[in-house]
């Protein structure tokens, strides 16, 4: 999709595409924000088992843990 400047559009170039947007908004199916809060969290609950950010990583599973210590000899 090419990049568009809207400083070197005119005001009916910018208003058609604000109603191209508008239309396009229109159609879209609309949820209530009490029906999408609550999917939302069964979605969070049913995966809260497998969630590494809520159950925390194990240490044998761990990319980033430090593989070995600093010696000096």
């Amino acid at each position: 999709m090419p990049v568009i400047n809207l400083d070197d559009l005119t005001d009916k170039d910018k208003a058609q595409m604000e109603l191209d947007q508008k239309k396009i908004e229109v159609k879209l199916e609309r949820w209530l924000t009490s029906k999408c809060c609550e999917e939302i969290k069964e979605y969070i609950q049913a995966g809260e088992e497998e969630d590494i950010l809520v159950k925390g990583m194990p240490e044998d599973k761990n990319p980033f843990k430090e593989k070995g210590g600093c010696v000096i000899c």
